[in-house]
């Protein structure tokens, strides 16, 4: 692989990127997809992922993280985002799995995003003690994490 085609996949990932975080998905699935046909990269199929959960296209993107773990099975955020997937498909159970083999991942950043998930699994099975221990050990990690402090406090108030 020469280094004018990893500089090409790359320079097409990062407009990806962009084109995501302006909230145009179309024009950022098509530049994925084009990153994914000059270099397939963990990254590129977990961020077309991203890209289809942001237009409602959970199962999908279920399925490109997967194919991004099979490029890169030490890469952690296809792992989380798998769990965040299916805990908002409603299938919970399923999620956590996922998210402890994000906790495993040797590469991953930032690790508070998969116990701020686990959390979020065990309050929708009702498993209030875990889900506290979860969301303190994200707010561990990262102190600042408003969405973990605010699982925080919404379980305290619903628990006490």
């Amino acid at each position: 692989m020469s280094q004018d085609t990893l500089t090409n996949a790359w320079d097409l990932l990062q407009d990806a990127y962009q084109a995501q975080m302006e909230g145009d998905y179309d024009n950022a699935v098509e530049l994925y997809r084009a990153s994914l046909e000059v270099h397939p990269t963990a990254e590129a199929y977990t961020f077309l992922g991203w890209a289809y959960h942001f237009q409602g296209r959970l199962e999908e993107a279920i399925a490109e993280c997967k194919r991004a773990i099979k490029i890169d099975p030490e890469y952690g955020n296809p792992y989380n985002d798998i769990g965040a997937y299916l805990i908002e498909l409603g299938r919970p159970d399923e999620a956590i799995p996922w998210l402890e083999l994000a906790l495993e991942a040797r590469r991953y950043e930032p690790r508070h995003f998969p116990y701020y998930n686990l959390g979020r699994a065990y309050l929708a099975k009702e498993l209030y003690v875990r889900a506290k221990a979860s969301f303190q050990k994200a707010l561990t990690i990262e102190p600042r994490y408003r969405l973990a402090r605010e699982a925080l406090d919404h379980l305290r108030r619903r628990v006490n």
